[in-house]
Parts: structure tokens; C-alpha cells; sequence
């Protein structure tokens, strides 16, 4: 089939996303489960990122200015298991199961580490030809440029603003509809773009605050499938093969998924592949797009 032809839109697609036909159990969830909330299942594990810290270490040298961390690194390292694992990229929304046209990660920048501070959403959408560099400096530059101002500035939180200030029943009659439409995927730009609820992963970096990584629920508005939530790095002595224990840097992810967009058996894959890119991070040099050369067993 001519690249053109699978590219082709129908009128069963989305403005997001084309639809997909999957078997039949999978397609019949959708129906008899229709909600996301429904449907989580959730994986927890920690991750050996000893030759992580190192090249990091290394990598650091060369840009004093600014540091890539073990978020940014998290962050390439999700991209690149998306591009190579697609089933990751679905959702489930109407009873349908479609895969978003685009890859994309979000996540909650704290405006100012005290209490009360303000929140703002950010979305990032990594390209095929992007590498942990250009990741890294899109992330440094977003988030610099968003703690410019106490408020928000624009975007999905401005707009959530000037929603709070409708009367009450205004209010609860608009988010009704915005629901209905929502189920449609019919929702206007204004209201997705931006939105976290409407990206591939939703991920929150709680080690940046000393927190585990926790269990943290879907959500039945949007299209979000896939929620990751990132620990504090630590050392832990692990037993080796011979028999001798080593002390290994390690860091605990958790992450809650649709389990009506694959089964276990590609989620595991999918969380081998991610340990794979994490014990090898000279991959993250190479393009995203480029296969990592994990060998699936």
C-alpha cells in the first residue's frame, strides 16, 4: 500500500488520529467496558540506570551552561519506545480504537518550589529526528520560559482561567457539552491543544520533589492511555549473577495503562525495550526514529 493511500484520511478518523481495526476481544472492550477508569492496569519496577548516571556524568562536561538529567533522558527514552512499539500510541474514545498521528509526552512544571505555588501543563512532541539533545534543550527552554511569570500566560491554563469565572450553572452546562464532544472527538482546538488529557503519556517527575513513584489514575476525558510516574534515584546493593552483591544506581518508575489498547504481553515488551535504552543510553544520541536493535524474546 502507497504511502499516500495509508495517509489518506476517512470520515471515521479523527482531526488527532486515524482509527484502527483491532480483534475481535479487543474491539468488543471498548463496549463492554467503556470506560478508561475501568480498564488500568498498572506496572511498577525499578530501573538499573547505573551506566545512566555515568554517561550522564560525561555528557554533562561538555555543556556546563545547563545539565541533561535523568528526566530529559526518561522523557527520549519514552519517546523512542513509542516510535517503536505503535500499539503504545492508541486510545480507546466513542467505542473506537484509534493511533494519534503524532507522538506526544506531557508533563506539570511547578512555577516556584513553595506551597500554593501555581502549576503549568506542558506537551512535547518529539520528532523521529530528534536525540536527547534537542529533547533536552526543548525542555530546559520551555520550562525556563514558562517561570518567567507567577500566572499563566496563555495556552490550556489561560483557558481554564476564564473557565472558572462563569457563573456556576454556565459552568456545569458547558462542561457537559464539552464532554459530549469530547466523546465524539469533536472538541475545538482551544480545548485540546495543550491539554495533557489529550497526549500519548502523561508523566509526572516526582523524584524532583523526593517523592516515589506512585500509582496515579487515568482519566475518562480526553484520550491519555498511558500515565508514568518517575522516582528518586537511589543506591541499592543488588545481588549479581555470581553470587557477589554491587551497588547499583537505581530508580523506581510506575506507570498505569489501557489495557483495552494491548495486552500484557506488549506492555511487558514494551517496559523491556524501555529498560533496554535506559542500560544503553549511547542510543539516545542516535536519532529517536532510528531502531534501538533490542531483540525481542
Amino acid at each position: 500500500m502507497s504511502e499516500s493511500k495509508q495517509n489518506k484520511r476517512h470520515w471515521y478518523d479523527r482531526r488527532d488520529a486515524r482509527r484502527v481495526r483491532a480483534p475481535g476481544l479487543q474491539s468488543i472492550m471498548g463496549f463492554l467496558l467503556p470506560k478508561r477508569t475501568d480498564c488500568e492496569v498498572y506496572l511498577h519496577d525499578d530501573l538499573d540506570v547505573t551506566e545512566l548516571v555515568a554517561y550522564l556524568d560525561k555528557k554533562n562536561l561538555s555543556h556546563p551552561d545547563y545539565k541533561t538529567t535523568i528526566f530529559h533522558c526518561a522523557i527520549a527514552a519514552m519517546s523512542k519506545m513509542l516510535m517503536e512499539r505503535p500499539l503504545m500510541n492508541r486510545f480507546i474514545q466513542g467505542w473506537r480504537i484509534y493511533e494519534r498521528n503524532e507522538i506526544s509526552i506531557s508533563f506539570v512544571v511547578k512555577r516556584r518550589f513553595t506551597d500554593g505555588a501555581e502549576e503549568s501543563l506542558m506537551v512535547l512532541t518529539p520528532q523521529e529526528n530528534d536525540n536527547l539533545d534537542s529533547i533536552s534543550k526543548k525542555i530546559v527552554g520551555n520550562v525556563a520560559e514558562t517561570r518567567k511569570s507567577e500566572h499563566a500566560t496563555g495556552g490550556i491554563d489561560q483557558t481554564l482561567d476564564d473557565f472558572m469565572k462563569l457563573p456556576f450553572p454556565i459552568l456545569a452546562l458547558a462542561i457537559r457539552i464539552i464532554r459530549i464532544l469530547d466523546f465524539w472527538g469533536i472538541n475545538p482546538r482551544f480545548l485540546t491543544d495543550g491539554d495533557p488529557n489529550y497526549t500519548t503519556i502523561l508523566c509526572s517527575n516526582l523524584g524532583s520533589i523526593k517523592a516515589p513513584a506512585v500509582y496515579h489514575h487515568l482519566n475518562n476525558y480526553g484520550t491519555n492511555s498511558i500515565m508514568v510516574t518517575i522516582g528518586t534515584l537511589r543506591d541499592e546493593d543488588v545481588r549479581q549473577s555470581d553470587g557477589t552483591y554491587q551497588t547499583r544506581k537505581m530508580l523506581d518508575i510506575g506507570a498505569t495503562l489501557d489495557e483495552r489498547i494491548a495486552d500484557g504481553f506488549y506492555f511487558v515488551r514494551s517496559l523491556n525495550l524501555l529498560k533496554y535504552v535506559f542500560a544503553h543510553p549511547e542510543l539516545l544520541d542516535d536519532e529517536l526514529g532510528k531502531p534501538s536493535g533490542y531483540t525481542y524474546e
